[in-house]
């Protein structure tokens, strides 16, 4: 599916032209960077592993520069954009370039942390250069409400980059850490300079690769009640466990009975814990009962 046609994407005359075309000038409040580096789309996709028969849905799609090369790669691609004035020029831009494929585009003009259903058959992947401010929220948002996607690539910050894989016992291990680990196998999948942007924004940029679990974590617990030990366990992460939780559990003394009862040191620290202990700790918590 592949193009040989390098003027189908996007270089960064093309956005800048489109840019200029639309009166668009990206803001800080929404976190827009453009993309202006067809190499570094293509790579993207590439690390995605998008495949012929995957139905793509991309967050925050801008100009169409990610856009563009998704719908060369995959089956289907569902953009969702916020911006009044992207979200209606993206449907031109794809037509104008692609149109061999534009019937297997759909934009939905909808703010991504809203988004309860997508048009078409369900997304199979998730590949978007998320913007900064919003970039976490929206992932954890899209892995819970969209189950069949199996395969997410993100381009976000550097540091966010670093904390949404790092490992437990990790400086920067925490509440992202652990909630991405509760849906997906996660890991950095290389960095990106600063100069692929438009405007170039003064930080790094990095991709992160997740790959849901195939089964479940195994616990009786729901994903509430997890997410709950996490949220308290790290909104003092200098505390032990046995004082962090105390409010979660109602007592210190309740806090330290549910960490023994699920095998784990009351002096230990959040950063210490695996997406499997907190599941262990919210069995024995209050709300399980």
């Amino acid at each position: 599916m592949s193009s040989t046609d390098p003027d189908v994407l996007l270089g960064p005359a093309d956005v800048r032209a489109l840019a200029a075309r639309l009166g668009v000038r990206p803001t800080k409040q929404r976190g827009q960077n453009f993309v202006i580096d067809a190499n570094t789309v293509r790579r993207i996709v590439r690390t995605a592993g998008v495949r012929p028969d995957d139905v793509v849905v991309e967050i925050g799609p801008g100009l169409g520069s990610l856009t563009l090369a998704l719908l060369e790669a995959a089956d289907r691609v569902t953009a969702v954009e916020i911006d009044d004035v992207l979200a209606a020029a993206l449907p031109a831009t794809v037509e104008a370039r692609l149109p061999g494929r534009a019937d297997r585009f759909e934009l939905v003009h909808q703010d991504a942390l809203r988004v309860t259903e997508l048009p078409g058959p369900a997304p199979t992947a998730l590949v978007a250069n998320l913007p900064y401010n919003v970039a976490v929220p929206v992932l954890l948002h899209m892995l819970a409400g969209f189950p069949s996607i199996e395969r997410t690539l993100v381009m976000v910050q550097s540091e966010v980059a670093d904390r949404l894989a790092a490992a437990p016992g990790s400086k920067v291990y925490g509440v992202p850490s652990v909630k991405a680990a509760w849906y997906a196998r996660v890991k950095r999948a290389g960095a990106i300079g600063r100069n692929v942007f438009w405007p170039a924004p003064n930080v790094d940029s990095g991709l992160v690769s997740l790959e849901r679990r195939t089964e479940p974590l195994r616990t009786t617990a729901s994903r509430e009640q997890v997410f709950a030990v996490v949220d308290a366990a790290f909104a003092q992460r200098r505390k032990t466990l046995r004082a962090a939780l105390a409010g979660w559990a109602g007592s210190a003394a309740a806090a330290e009975a549910a960490l023994t009862a699920a095998g784990i040191s009351p002096q230990a620290r959040g950063e210490a814990l695996t997406v499997e202990d907190f599941a262990a700790i919210a069995e024995h918590g209050p709300a399980a009962g």
